[in-house]
């Protein structure tokens, strides 16, 4: 995958500045004990992922739009194109939703921090970021 984009950064649990240090503490997302644990910063390049209290709320927007983008097109490919009863693709939909829980979790969150930050590629190489501790 190209790296240097936001969309390896998101799809592959890296740092939205260097891409090289991981996001999430463990790469696992169904290890349902620990698939929200974040690094505070960065290992490689020190970036803060702790920003302020209630940051990632936004990350609510990122994957309420993909459970929407998966619904819709379920919906639209099975009942609509397929004409499928609606009541068996509820029974199928309803645990792919719960299951995939901890993956549109994390895919929220990093879709918000990787708008507001971007990639460096200085940032590996030493260059510290020194950020404010306000």
């Amino acid at each position: 995958m190209l790296k240097g984009t936001k969309v390896y950064s998101i799809l592959n649990n890296k740092c939205p500045r260097c891409h090289q240090g991981s996001f999430f503490v463990y790469n696992n997302p169904f290890n349902l004990k620990k698939f929200d644990k974040m690094h505070s910063e960065c290992e490689v390049c020190g970036e803060s992922f702790e920003r302020e209290p209630g940051f990632y709320f936004g990350g609510m927007y990122g994957s309420y739009a993909l459970y929407t983008l998966l619904i819709a097109s379920v919906f639209v490919s099975c009942v609509v194109i397929l004409e499928i009863n609606i009541f068996y693709v509820l029974a199928f939909l309803i645990p792919v939703l719960i299951i995939s829980q901890p993956v549109f979790f994390r895919l929220g969150r990093l879709l918000w921090i990787n708008i507001f930050v971007s990639y460096d590629p200085g940032a590996a190489k030493g260059e510290k970021k020194i950020t404010p501790k306000w």
